[in-house]
Protein backbone atom coordinates (compact mmCIF):
# COMPACT_ATOMS: atom_id res chain seq x y z
CA UNK A 1 0.00 0.00 0.00
CA UNK A 2 1.28 3.45 -0.90
CA UNK A 3 1.31 6.06 1.87
CA UNK A 4 1.35 9.59 0.44
CA UNK A 5 1.69 11.27 3.84
CA UNK A 6 5.08 12.89 4.00
CA UNK A 7 5.97 11.57 0.56
CA UNK A 8 8.12 13.85 -1.58
CA UNK A 9 8.26 12.45 -5.09
CA UNK A 10 10.43 14.40 -7.47
CA UNK A 11 8.87 16.31 -10.35
CA UNK A 12 10.51 13.88 -12.77
CA UNK A 13 8.92 10.89 -11.01
CA UNK A 14 5.47 12.46 -11.13
CA UNK A 15 5.85 13.47 -14.79
CA UNK A 16 6.96 9.92 -15.57
CA UNK A 17 3.76 8.51 -14.07
CA UNK A 18 1.74 11.07 -16.01
CA UNK A 19 3.45 10.01 -19.23
CA UNK A 20 2.90 6.30 -18.59
CA UNK A 21 -0.66 6.41 -17.27
CA UNK A 22 -2.35 9.82 -17.57
CA UNK A 23 -1.38 10.82 -21.08
CA UNK A 24 1.67 11.94 -22.98
CA UNK A 25 0.18 15.34 -23.89
CA UNK A 26 -0.37 16.19 -20.22
CA UNK A 27 3.21 15.21 -19.43
CA UNK A 28 4.54 17.28 -22.35
CA UNK A 29 2.68 20.37 -21.14
CA UNK A 30 3.96 19.88 -17.59
CA UNK A 31 7.54 19.66 -18.78
CA UNK A 32 7.24 22.59 -21.19
CA UNK A 33 5.73 24.91 -18.58
CA UNK A 34 7.92 23.59 -15.73
CA UNK A 35 4.96 22.72 -13.52
CA UNK A 36 5.85 21.94 -9.91
CA UNK A 37 4.05 19.32 -7.82
CA UNK A 38 1.26 20.56 -5.55
CA UNK A 39 1.75 19.63 -1.94
CA UNK A 40 -0.50 21.52 0.48
CA UNK A 41 -3.17 24.20 0.28
CA UNK A 42 -4.35 26.53 3.02
CA UNK A 43 -6.28 29.75 2.68
CA UNK A 44 -5.16 31.67 -0.40
CA UNK A 45 -1.90 29.72 -0.69
CA UNK A 46 -0.59 26.56 -2.34
CA UNK A 47 2.78 25.06 -1.43
CA UNK A 48 4.68 22.86 -3.87
CA UNK A 49 6.76 19.79 -3.06
CA UNK A 50 9.92 21.92 -2.93
CA UNK A 51 8.39 24.14 -0.23
CA UNK A 52 7.70 27.19 -2.41
CA UNK A 53 4.45 29.06 -1.74
CA UNK A 54 2.13 30.51 -4.40
CA UNK A 55 -0.83 32.84 -4.05
CA UNK A 56 -3.59 30.89 -5.80
CA UNK A 57 -5.62 33.09 -8.12
CA UNK A 58 -6.33 30.25 -10.53
CA UNK A 59 -8.34 27.10 -9.97
CA UNK A 60 -10.93 28.02 -12.65
CA UNK A 61 -13.06 29.84 -10.07
CA UNK A 62 -13.33 26.96 -7.60
CA UNK A 63 -11.62 28.52 -4.59
CA UNK A 64 -13.78 31.48 -3.56
CA UNK A 65 -13.18 30.41 0.07
CA UNK A 66 -9.56 29.53 -0.58
CA UNK A 67 -8.15 26.11 0.22
CA UNK A 68 -9.11 23.90 3.16
CA UNK A 69 -11.48 26.39 4.75
CA UNK A 70 -11.68 25.22 8.38
CA UNK A 71 -15.47 25.37 8.58
CA UNK A 72 -15.94 23.29 5.43
CA UNK A 73 -13.19 20.84 6.35
CA UNK A 74 -14.65 20.44 9.85
CA UNK A 75 -18.13 19.75 8.50
CA UNK A 76 -16.74 17.20 6.05
CA UNK A 77 -14.72 15.46 8.75
CA UNK A 78 -17.79 15.14 10.96
CA UNK A 79 -19.87 13.82 8.09
CA UNK A 80 -17.14 11.42 6.99
CA UNK A 81 -17.23 9.92 10.47
CA UNK A 82 -20.90 9.03 10.14
CA UNK A 83 -21.83 8.45 6.49
CA UNK A 84 -19.89 9.60 3.44
CA UNK A 85 -22.09 8.26 0.64
CA UNK A 86 -25.76 7.48 0.44
CA UNK A 87 -27.47 4.13 -0.20
CA UNK A 88 -29.96 6.06 -2.40
CA UNK A 89 -32.62 3.82 -0.81
CA UNK A 90 -33.52 6.12 2.09
CA UNK A 91 -34.09 9.81 2.64
CA UNK A 92 -31.08 12.09 3.11
CA UNK A 93 -31.53 14.92 5.60
CA UNK A 94 -28.25 16.45 4.39
CA UNK A 95 -29.46 16.52 0.79
CA UNK A 96 -32.81 18.06 1.70
CA UNK A 97 -31.16 20.81 3.76
CA UNK A 98 -28.63 21.63 1.03
CA UNK A 99 -31.42 21.94 -1.54
CA UNK A 100 -33.43 24.19 0.76
CA UNK A 101 -30.43 26.44 1.42
CA UNK A 102 -29.50 26.70 -2.26
CA UNK A 103 -33.07 27.46 -3.34
CA UNK A 104 -33.17 30.07 -0.59
CA UNK A 105 -30.37 32.13 -2.15
CA UNK A 106 -31.50 31.57 -5.75
CA UNK A 107 -33.67 34.12 -7.61
CA UNK A 108 -37.38 33.87 -6.73
CA UNK A 109 -39.30 31.02 -8.31
CA UNK A 110 -36.30 28.71 -8.66
CA UNK A 111 -37.42 26.23 -6.03
CA UNK A 112 -36.28 22.83 -7.30
CA UNK A 113 -32.71 21.54 -7.14
CA UNK A 114 -30.87 18.67 -8.78
CA UNK A 115 -27.32 18.02 -7.58
CA UNK A 116 -24.50 16.65 -9.73
CA UNK A 117 -20.75 16.45 -9.42
CA UNK A 118 -19.51 18.62 -12.31
CA UNK A 119 -20.51 21.67 -14.29
CA UNK A 120 -20.82 19.63 -17.47
CA UNK A 121 -23.22 17.27 -15.71
CA UNK A 122 -25.37 20.26 -14.76
CA UNK A 123 -25.38 21.43 -18.38
CA UNK A 124 -26.39 17.97 -19.59
CA UNK A 125 -29.25 17.97 -17.09
CA UNK A 126 -30.46 21.35 -18.33
CA UNK A 127 -30.36 20.23 -21.96
CA UNK A 128 -32.39 17.14 -21.07
CA UNK A 129 -34.95 19.25 -19.19
CA UNK A 130 -35.21 21.44 -22.27
CA UNK A 131 -35.89 18.48 -24.55
CA UNK A 132 -38.33 16.87 -22.14
CA UNK A 133 -40.38 20.07 -21.98
CA UNK A 134 -40.59 20.48 -25.74
CA UNK A 135 -37.65 22.81 -26.36
CA UNK A 136 -36.02 20.69 -29.02
CA UNK A 137 -33.51 23.12 -30.51
CA UNK A 138 -30.73 24.94 -28.69
CA UNK A 139 -29.35 28.46 -29.12
CA UNK A 140 -26.00 29.35 -27.57
CA UNK A 141 -23.46 32.16 -27.89
CA UNK A 142 -20.26 32.56 -29.82
CA UNK A 143 -17.37 32.17 -27.39
CA UNK A 144 -19.51 30.24 -24.92
CA UNK A 145 -18.05 27.37 -22.91
CA UNK A 146 -20.28 24.84 -21.15
CA UNK A 147 -18.17 21.70 -20.81
CA UNK A 148 -16.77 18.81 -22.81
CA UNK A 149 -19.28 16.00 -22.41
CA UNK A 150 -21.13 15.35 -25.66
CA UNK A 151 -24.17 17.55 -25.07
CA UNK A 152 -22.24 20.32 -23.35
CA UNK A 153 -19.58 20.19 -26.06
CA UNK A 154 -22.27 20.71 -28.70
CA UNK A 155 -22.87 24.21 -27.29
CA UNK A 156 -19.22 24.96 -26.46
CA UNK A 157 -17.94 27.27 -29.19
CA UNK A 158 -14.42 25.95 -29.74
CA UNK A 159 -13.73 23.91 -32.83
CA UNK A 160 -10.48 22.47 -31.50
CA UNK A 161 -12.49 20.66 -28.79
CA UNK A 162 -15.42 19.72 -31.01
CA UNK A 163 -13.71 18.43 -34.15
CA UNK A 164 -12.63 14.94 -32.94
CA UNK A 165 -16.14 14.11 -31.71
CA UNK A 166 -18.41 15.24 -34.51
CA UNK A 167 -21.25 14.82 -35.28
CA UNK A 168 -22.55 16.44 -32.11
CA UNK A 169 -26.14 17.27 -31.12
CA UNK A 170 -28.31 18.48 -34.01
CA UNK A 171 -30.36 21.69 -34.10
CA UNK A 172 -27.81 23.90 -32.35
CA UNK A 173 -27.48 27.54 -33.44
CA UNK A 174 -24.86 30.08 -32.35
CA UNK A 175 -25.42 33.84 -32.12
CA UNK A 176 -23.01 36.64 -31.13
CA UNK A 177 -22.63 37.08 -27.38
CA UNK A 178 -24.01 40.36 -26.09
CA UNK A 179 -26.29 40.88 -29.12
CA UNK A 180 -29.86 40.46 -27.91
CA UNK A 181 -31.28 41.49 -31.28
CA UNK A 182 -29.42 38.64 -33.00
CA UNK A 183 -30.82 36.20 -30.46
CA UNK A 184 -34.34 37.52 -30.94
CA UNK A 185 -33.90 37.16 -34.71
CA UNK A 186 -32.79 33.55 -34.34
CA UNK A 187 -35.79 32.80 -32.12
CA UNK A 188 -38.15 34.36 -34.65
CA UNK A 189 -36.62 32.52 -37.61
CA UNK A 190 -37.79 29.07 -36.44
CA UNK A 191 -41.19 28.32 -34.98
CA UNK A 192 -39.89 25.42 -32.90
CA UNK A 193 -39.43 26.25 -29.22
CA UNK A 194 -35.82 26.73 -28.20
CA UNK A 195 -33.62 26.23 -25.18
CA UNK A 196 -31.31 29.26 -24.87
CA UNK A 197 -28.08 28.63 -22.94
CA UNK A 198 -25.87 31.59 -22.01
CA UNK A 199 -23.34 32.79 -19.43
CA UNK A 200 -23.91 36.19 -17.75
CA UNK A 201 -20.17 36.75 -18.17
CA UNK A 202 -18.23 34.43 -20.45
CA UNK A 203 -15.44 32.81 -18.43
CA UNK A 204 -13.51 30.50 -20.74
CA UNK A 205 -14.46 32.74 -23.67
CA UNK A 206 -12.08 35.37 -22.33
CA UNK A 207 -13.94 37.10 -19.46
CA UNK A 208 -16.39 38.74 -21.87
CA UNK A 209 -18.89 41.12 -20.28
CA UNK A 210 -22.08 41.89 -22.24
CA UNK A 211 -23.51 45.41 -22.51
CA UNK A 212 -25.87 46.62 -19.76
CA UNK A 213 -29.42 45.39 -20.22
CA UNK A 214 -28.42 42.40 -22.34
CA UNK A 215 -29.80 39.71 -20.02
CA UNK A 216 -33.07 41.62 -19.56
CA UNK A 217 -33.52 41.83 -23.34
CA UNK A 218 -32.68 38.12 -23.64
CA UNK A 219 -35.28 37.26 -20.99
CA UNK A 220 -37.91 39.33 -22.78
CA UNK A 221 -37.11 37.70 -26.15
CA UNK A 222 -37.37 34.23 -24.61
CA UNK A 223 -40.75 35.13 -23.10
CA UNK A 224 -42.08 36.39 -26.45
CA UNK A 225 -41.06 33.22 -28.27
CA UNK A 226 -41.77 30.62 -25.58
CA UNK A 227 -38.09 29.73 -25.14
CA UNK A 228 -36.53 28.24 -22.03
CA UNK A 229 -33.70 30.38 -20.66
CA UNK A 230 -30.80 28.49 -19.05
CA UNK A 231 -28.10 30.62 -17.44
CA UNK A 232 -24.83 28.80 -16.89
CA UNK A 233 -23.38 30.30 -13.71
CA UNK A 234 -21.09 27.38 -12.93
CA UNK A 235 -18.17 29.82 -12.89
CA UNK A 236 -19.90 33.15 -12.22
CA UNK A 237 -22.34 32.18 -9.47
CA UNK A 238 -22.08 31.86 -5.68
CA UNK A 239 -20.65 35.35 -5.22
CA UNK A 240 -17.80 35.33 -7.74
CA UNK A 241 -19.08 38.45 -9.57
CA UNK A 242 -19.83 40.46 -6.44
CA UNK A 243 -23.45 39.28 -6.40
CA UNK A 244 -24.90 35.90 -5.52
CA UNK A 245 -25.65 35.44 -9.23
CA UNK A 246 -24.66 37.32 -12.33
CA UNK A 247 -28.30 37.36 -13.46
CA UNK A 248 -29.30 39.11 -10.22
CA UNK A 249 -27.26 42.16 -11.24
CA UNK A 250 -29.96 42.83 -13.85
CA UNK A 251 -32.78 41.34 -11.76
CA UNK A 252 -33.30 38.57 -14.33
CA UNK A 253 -34.77 35.20 -13.36
CA UNK A 254 -33.98 32.32 -15.76
CA UNK A 255 -36.00 29.14 -16.06
CA UNK A 256 -32.92 27.11 -15.13
CA UNK A 257 -29.83 28.28 -13.25
CA UNK A 258 -26.61 26.25 -13.13
CA UNK A 259 -24.11 26.36 -10.26
CA UNK A 260 -20.83 24.60 -9.53
CA UNK A 261 -17.11 25.23 -8.96
CA UNK A 262 -17.22 27.36 -5.79
CA UNK A 263 -20.38 25.60 -4.57
CA UNK A 264 -18.34 22.94 -2.75
CA UNK A 265 -16.24 25.44 -0.81
CA UNK A 266 -13.03 24.42 -2.55
CA UNK A 267 -13.21 21.00 -0.86
CA UNK A 268 -15.79 18.91 -2.76
CA UNK A 269 -16.76 18.59 -6.43
CA UNK A 270 -20.45 19.48 -6.62
CA UNK A 271 -22.79 21.16 -9.10
CA UNK A 272 -26.45 22.01 -9.10
CA UNK A 273 -29.37 22.70 -11.42
CA UNK A 274 -31.90 25.10 -9.88
CA UNK A 275 -35.18 25.32 -11.77
CA UNK A 276 -38.73 26.57 -11.83
CA UNK A 277 -41.63 24.21 -11.33
CA UNK A 278 -42.36 24.22 -15.09
CA UNK A 279 -38.77 23.50 -16.13
CA UNK A 280 -38.38 20.80 -13.46
CA UNK A 281 -41.65 19.10 -14.37
CA UNK A 282 -40.08 15.98 -15.99
CA UNK A 283 -38.21 15.11 -12.78
CA UNK A 284 -41.21 16.05 -10.63
CA UNK A 285 -43.25 13.51 -12.59
CA UNK A 286 -40.63 10.75 -12.48
CA UNK A 287 -37.66 10.98 -10.12
CA UNK A 288 -35.86 8.20 -12.02
CA UNK A 289 -35.93 9.88 -15.41
CA UNK A 290 -32.61 11.53 -14.57
CA UNK A 291 -30.39 10.47 -11.69
CA UNK A 292 -26.81 10.20 -10.44
CA UNK A 293 -25.28 7.69 -8.05
CA UNK A 294 -22.97 10.24 -6.41
CA UNK A 295 -24.90 13.47 -7.02
CA UNK A 296 -25.94 15.07 -3.75
CA UNK A 297 -23.96 12.68 -1.57
CA UNK A 298 -23.96 13.47 2.16
CA UNK A 299 -20.40 14.83 1.84
CA UNK A 300 -21.33 17.06 -1.08
CA UNK A 301 -24.48 18.23 0.65
CA UNK A 302 -22.78 19.33 3.85
CA UNK A 303 -20.10 21.07 1.77
CA UNK A 304 -22.82 23.09 0.01
CA UNK A 305 -24.67 24.01 3.21
CA UNK A 306 -21.50 25.00 5.04
CA UNK A 307 -20.17 26.97 2.08
CA UNK A 308 -23.36 29.02 1.85
CA UNK A 309 -23.27 29.57 5.63
CA UNK A 310 -19.69 30.85 5.49
CA UNK A 311 -20.37 33.16 2.54
CA UNK A 312 -23.36 34.69 4.34
CA UNK A 313 -21.69 34.92 7.77
CA UNK A 314 -18.53 36.54 6.43
CA UNK A 315 -20.37 38.74 3.89
CA UNK A 316 -18.15 37.42 1.11
CA UNK A 317 -20.47 38.46 -1.72
CA UNK A 318 -20.04 42.14 -0.84
CA UNK A 319 -16.35 41.54 -0.18
CA UNK A 320 -15.97 40.05 -3.67
CA UNK A 321 -17.45 43.22 -5.13
CA UNK A 322 -15.16 45.52 -3.11
CA UNK A 323 -12.01 43.51 -3.76
CA UNK A 324 -12.88 43.15 -7.42
CA UNK A 325 -13.34 46.89 -7.90
CA UNK A 326 -9.98 47.57 -6.26
CA UNK A 327 -8.23 44.84 -8.21
CA UNK A 328 -9.58 45.99 -11.57
CA UNK A 329 -8.43 49.55 -10.88
CA UNK A 330 -4.94 48.44 -9.75
CA UNK A 331 -4.41 46.01 -12.65
CA UNK A 332 -5.64 48.55 -15.20
CA UNK A 333 -3.15 51.10 -13.91
CA UNK A 334 -0.29 48.59 -13.91
CA UNK A 335 -1.09 47.35 -17.43
CA UNK A 336 -1.22 50.91 -18.79
CA UNK A 337 2.59 50.95 -19.05
CA UNK A 338 2.43 48.30 -21.80
CA UNK A 339 -0.47 49.20 -24.14
CA UNK A 340 1.31 47.54 -27.07
CA UNK A 341 1.44 44.24 -25.17
CA UNK A 342 -1.74 44.27 -23.06
CA UNK A 343 -4.88 45.35 -24.88
CA UNK A 344 -7.26 45.43 -21.95
CA UNK A 345 -7.92 44.43 -18.37
CA UNK A 346 -11.59 43.71 -17.77
CA UNK A 347 -13.69 41.94 -15.23
CA UNK A 348 -16.48 41.92 -12.72
CA UNK A 349 -16.06 41.03 -9.08
CA UNK A 350 -13.27 38.51 -8.58
CA UNK A 351 -13.17 37.35 -12.19
CA UNK A 352 -10.64 39.33 -14.23
CA UNK A 353 -9.28 38.85 -17.72
CA UNK A 354 -6.04 40.30 -19.08
CA UNK A 355 -6.13 40.34 -22.86
CA UNK A 356 -2.70 40.27 -24.47
CA UNK A 357 -1.81 41.31 -28.01
CA UNK A 358 -0.47 37.87 -28.98
CA UNK A 359 -0.66 34.28 -27.81
CA UNK A 360 3.01 34.11 -26.82
CA UNK A 361 2.58 37.20 -24.63
CA UNK A 362 -0.22 35.50 -22.69
CA UNK A 363 2.07 32.52 -22.11
CA UNK A 364 4.86 34.80 -20.97
CA UNK A 365 2.54 36.67 -18.62
CA UNK A 366 1.42 33.40 -17.03
CA UNK A 367 5.08 32.44 -16.62
CA UNK A 368 5.97 35.83 -15.15
CA UNK A 369 3.15 35.60 -12.62
CA UNK A 370 4.31 32.13 -11.61
CA UNK A 371 7.87 33.41 -11.21
CA UNK A 372 6.46 36.08 -8.90
CA UNK A 373 4.61 33.46 -6.84
CA UNK A 374 1.11 33.96 -8.28
CA UNK A 375 -0.97 31.20 -9.90
CA UNK A 376 -3.22 32.36 -12.75
CA UNK A 377 -4.87 30.38 -15.53
CA UNK A 378 -5.40 30.64 -19.25
CA UNK A 379 -8.94 30.69 -20.59
CA UNK A 380 -9.89 27.57 -22.52
CA UNK A 381 -11.71 29.47 -25.24
CA UNK A 382 -9.28 32.34 -25.85
CA UNK A 383 -5.54 31.79 -26.09
CA UNK A 384 -4.70 35.47 -25.58
CA UNK A 385 -6.52 36.01 -22.26
CA UNK A 386 -5.04 35.34 -18.83
CA UNK A 387 -7.59 34.85 -16.05
CA UNK A 388 -7.26 36.04 -12.46
CA UNK A 389 -9.85 34.55 -10.07
CA UNK A 390 -8.65 35.12 -6.49
CA UNK A 391 -10.46 34.01 -3.35
CA UNK A 392 -12.71 36.42 -1.48
CA UNK A 393 -10.71 35.88 1.72
CA UNK A 394 -7.63 37.83 0.53
CA UNK A 395 -6.04 39.89 3.28
CA UNK A 396 -4.63 43.36 2.58
CA UNK A 397 -1.13 41.89 2.54
CA UNK A 398 -2.16 39.16 0.08
CA UNK A 399 -3.90 41.75 -2.11
CA UNK A 400 -0.69 43.78 -2.18
CA UNK A 401 1.32 40.63 -3.00
CA UNK A 402 -0.96 39.92 -5.97
CA UNK A 403 -0.61 43.45 -7.33
CA UNK A 404 3.16 43.34 -6.87
CA UNK A 405 3.28 40.01 -8.69
CA UNK A 406 1.34 41.41 -11.63
CA UNK A 407 3.57 44.49 -11.73
CA UNK A 408 6.65 42.25 -11.80
CA UNK A 409 5.19 40.09 -14.58
CA UNK A 410 4.34 43.15 -16.69
CA UNK A 411 7.84 44.56 -16.24
CA UNK A 412 9.25 41.22 -17.36
CA UNK A 413 6.96 41.31 -20.37
CA UNK A 414 8.08 44.82 -21.29
CA UNK A 415 11.72 43.88 -20.91
CA UNK A 416 11.12 41.08 -23.41
CA UNK A 417 12.63 38.42 -21.17
CA UNK A 418 11.39 34.84 -20.88
CA UNK A 419 8.81 35.20 -23.65
CA UNK A 420 7.57 31.65 -24.10
CA UNK A 421 5.82 30.48 -27.23
CA UNK A 422 2.21 29.43 -26.80
CA UNK A 423 -0.21 27.50 -28.99
CA UNK A 424 -1.76 29.24 -31.96
CA UNK A 425 -5.38 30.20 -31.55
CA UNK A 426 -7.81 27.86 -33.29
CA UNK A 427 -11.55 28.27 -33.19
Amino acid sequence: MHDLNGRADTVAEVVGRYRRHLGQAAADIAEKTRQPVESTGEGAWITDSAGRRYLDCGGYGVFLLGHSHPDVVGALQRQLGTRALSTRSMLSAELALAAERLAGIAPPGLDYVYFGTSGAEAVETALKLGRATGHRRVICAKGGFHGKTLGALSITDRLIYQRPFKPLLPDVSTVPFGDAAALAGELAADSRRACVVLEPVQGEGGIRIPPPGYLREVRDACDRHGAMLVLDEVQTGIGRLGAWWGCSIEDVVPDVLLAGKGLGGGCMPVSAVIATDRAFAPINRNARVHSSTFGGSPLAAVAVTTTLDVIERDDLVARSERLGDRLLAEFTEIAAVAPQLIREVRGRGLLLGIECARVELAGALLGGLSDAGVIATATLGSDIVVRISPPAILSDAEFAFLCAGFRSAVRELVAGTDVRSGPHSEN
